[in-house]
């Protein structure tokens, strides 16, 4: 067998995160004063806040909870809670304790530089899930980090359930480990 890189690189898609600020929101009253929110508590009881810069969006529901997606940073997220803080002020909601933030999944791709057997993962990993005639990647779990992975013959993967960078790059070498010496690489 030929010596594999174990090198690999992920790259961040998404990072969804859970804001709590210290109080309950009059949703109808915060809605008709503020400019530039999607509020419609017939489909869905929260309003959304698009942000362009970065671009993401936020839902905030009445109970003071608001979920933060479309972050590839940590940097994005609390560049938006400030964007938030002046959102929430415009409504006259002062945000007087620093906003509760935290990562609750981190969605990121990778690509291993290989190509592999997923038949032969499949086979030979209790971890996995594979049905080619339901979907072409395979599922892939991990205890240690808490993560699933979609791995692809191509060799890409889609990680998923992480919480901090670390484990998107644990998740990421765990995998193409495992692999490797399960002997799946075409």
């Amino acid at each position: 067998m030929r010596r594999m890189k174990m090198g690999i690189k992920p790259k961040i898609e998404n990072m969804v995160s859970a804001v709590t600020i210290d109080q309950k929101i009059d949703m109808k009253e915060f809605t008709t004063t503020v400019k530039g929110l999607e509020y419609n508590p017939d489909r869905f009881p929260g309003a959304v806040y698009r942000i362009k810069n970065p671009k993401m969006a936020m839902l905030i529901f009445s109970s003071g909870k608001i979920i933060c997606a479309g972050a590839r940073s940590k940097e994005d997220i609390k560049a938006a809670v400030v964007q938030l803080k002046e959102k929430l002020a415009e409504g006259g909601i002062i945000v007087k304790k620093e906003p509760d933030v935290k990562v609750q999944n981190i969605v990121a791709s990778a690509d291993m530089e290989m190509t592999v057997n997923l038949d032969i993962l499949a086979m030979e990993c209790d971890n996995t899930e594979y049905e080619p005639e339901q979907f072409p990647g395979l599922v892939f779990s991990l205890a240690e980090p808490k993560t699933v992975m979609l791995v692809f013959r191509s060799g890409k993967l889609i990680i998923t359930g992480a919480k901090t960078r670390d484990d998107v790059d644990q998740a990421a070498k765990k995998t193409k480990k495992a692999i490797i010496e399960i002997g799946a690489v075409i």
